[in-house]
């Protein structure tokens, strides 16, 4: 018989009186009076197996295991006696009597159970393989797995070619901060790995491949977050001879056809359309979580005679915004909640946050409750109440400040709202899947600190039909064709059509104020093949750690990388990043400037 004829957890009652060889990692060992079980683990699940004091060198060897020892075990499947089945395993219904018990190795005390819920994130990424062994783990990278096959399904049925575009390249500072990587070779050099195939990709569409596509890995050297990892993977896909609304369609169908095919979850179609200017206006993000049922006011022109000046300074200044945030039912929030709400907001820039209670609307100025009712007069409150549609137990809080402190404060305050205990009691969340398309983001956005217009995606986006000339001469107004693909507020993936003419390209170089002697040191090779009859093109990028993220349900794309790194961007299993020796910095020049110890 081979070392392995069935996995633990697909061993069923369909093998009723057959022998089988099982391979897996004891998950726990119960003496019961004189008969000892062991839970039976692999990546399929889990099965039980008997051990009989009547065989004495089994019975002997059972007696020596413990967690996470490693056995082979043959023996016969028999039925569990009434009453003992357990409906949460497919392997509940059946026992394996053991014949033989064989340790293939041992395993020190483990440093935790593999059941156990409460483990620090720390705990887990330093024992990082026995982590990987819970089932949640395995559940995580099997669906991974799954999606990519999904992927490369649909991808492949559509003519998409998989091209490998390289690792080491050049390094374009515009962007994320990049890893470098020294040249041995060619002294005082750099490689950097790559951001994105993004330029590489557009010379494959020149290159007449039509319809490329990779899941590929990419590094951006910035802060952490939740949703953020040094290195994570893309489902990268360009195509040629395509409008935005057909690449849009179609990748909307490929995430449809995942969703269904991986979780047997029937996403809407089509998926609602967005312009960026509507979604920032209503939720204040470019990424709106559409399950949750409240929406900004724009209060901005109602404010700018009142005599509280918070309002009066925000509506009146270059780029200020005031907005109103009602919540139906909310006069019924305690205090403590509202205060809470204070403090969040105010990690987002926030300076404080006002708010209405709408106690009888029928009463006018005597019927709100507010510190701040008093310092507005009663054209505005009449105002906000018709605007925000309030009603007798309504509350209406207010955001006022620049345009971006706003939208950020408030977006997420409308968000955190939704997904609080008191949102879902009263009807603000909608617990479904909500995917959205956001479209005609502007191609350029404005920075102060810097005084120069920077891309709001990449410089190589498309603007859109008749907007080529606002480029240069008033690059605030010109729209680009980009689309982002949303879901319940997260980004998915997004993309846009590419600049495909050299003269387009120049034009947008220069609004960034790239000369044409930077921009041919940089992306020369770009410029160079988009001469040669580079065709119309463009495509999208997905991250692919965000969908299975999704999907799974975990808090952090960490639970869905096999080995991730930490927010601090190090491996705690491996202890990377490490110093290296001083050998190896001699032959790539490198000399190090470390940070002066400080003196105390």
């Amino acid at each position: 018989m081979s070392m392995r004829t069935q996995y633990c957890g697909l061993t069923t009652e369909v093998l009723l009186g057959q022998t089988v060889s099982l391979c897996g990692w004891v998950h726990r060992r119960r003496d019961h009076g004189g008969v000892i079980f062991i839970d039976l683990r692999d990546r399929e699940g889990l099965v039980q197996v008997v051990c009989d004091p009547d065989r004495a060198e089994v019975f002997k060897n059972a007696e020596a295991v413990r967690n996470e020892f490693c056995l082979r075990i043959t023996g016969v499947v028999r039925l569990r006696p009434e009453g003992t089945g357990n409906s949460n395993l497919k392997s509940g219904k059946i026992e394996v009597l053991a014949h033989d018990l064989e340790v293939l190795n041992p395993s020190v005390t483990p440093p935790f159970q593999l059941d156990d819920d409460n483990l620090s994130e720390t705990t887990r990424l330093t024992h990082r393989v026995l982590d990987l062994r819970r089932p949640q783990m395995q559940n995580n990278l099997r669906l991974r797995y799954k999606v990519t096959m999904e992927v490369r399904k649909f991808l492949d049925a559509n003519g998409f070619i998989d091209i490998e575009t390289p690792m080491l390249t050049k390094s374009t500072p515009e962007g994320a901060r990049d890893y470098l990587v020294p040249s041995r070779v060619n002294a005082g050099q750099f490689f950097a790995l790559p951001q994105s195939p993004q330029l590489f990709k557009q010379l494959l569409m020149v290159a007449n491949f039509d319809r490329y596509y990779q899941i590929v890995k990419c590094f951006r050297d910035e802060d952490l977050r939740a949703d953020r990892q040094p290195e994570f993977t893309q489902i990268d896909c360009e195509t040629s001879f395509m409008s935005e609304q057909e690449i849009r369609d179609m990748f909307e169908d490929m995430i449809r056809l995942v969703f269904k095919n991986a979780l047997d979850i029937d996403l809407p179609n089509p998926f609602p359309v967005m312009d960026f200017a509507t979604a920032m206006a209503l939720y204040g993000s470019d990424k709106p979580d559409m399950r949750v049922k409240l929406a900004f006011t724009d209060l901005t022109a109602v404010m700018k005679d009142v005599d509280f000046k918070v309002f009066a300074g925000a509506a009146n200044m270059d780029n200020g915004r005031v907005v109103g945030l009602r919540v139906p039912g909310g006069g019924a929030m305690p205090r403590s909640e509202i205060d809470a709400y204070t403090q969040f907001v105010a990690i987002y820039g926030a300076k404080g946050l006002a708010y209405i209670k709408v106690n009888e609307k029928a009463k006018g100025r005597d019927g709100l409750q507010s510190p701040i009712v008093k310092n507005l007069h009663d054209a505005a409150l009449a105002q906000i109440l018709e605007q925000t549609g309030a009603e007798d137990g309504d509350l209406i809080f207010f955001g006022a400040d620049k345009a971006k402190v706003v939208n950020d404060a408030i977006g997420a305050l409308r968000v955190k709202i939704g997904h609080s205990e008191f949102g879902k009691k009263v009807g603000l969340f909608d617990d479904t899947w909500r995917p959205l398309w956001v479209v005609d983001f502007p191609m350029f956005e404005y920075d102060e600190d810097g005084d120069r217009w920077n891309a709001l995606h990449h410089p190589f986006t498309s603007p859109k039909d008749g907007h080529e000339d606002f480029i240069e001469t008033d690059p605030g107004k010109a729209i680009a064709k980009a689309y982002d693909m949303v879901l319940n507020g997260w980004e998915l993936g997004g993309g846009s059509i590419r600049i495909h003419r050299a003269d387009v390209q120049s034009k947008v170089f220069r609004a960034l104020k790239i000369d044409a002697e930077e921009a041919q040191l940089k992306f020369g090779f770009l410029l160079d093949a988009l001469q040669y009859g580079a065709p119309p093109h463009g495509g999208l990028a997905f991250g692919l750690d965000r969908i299975v993220t999704m999907m799974c349900g975990a808090e952090s794309i960490r639970d869905v990388i096999a080995f991730p790194k930490t927010q601090r961007a190090q491996c705690l299993l491996t202890q990377a990043p490490s110093a290296v020796d001083e050998k190896q910095l001699k032959e790539l020049h490198i000399r190090l400037r470390l940070p002066e110890a400080k003196v105390v």
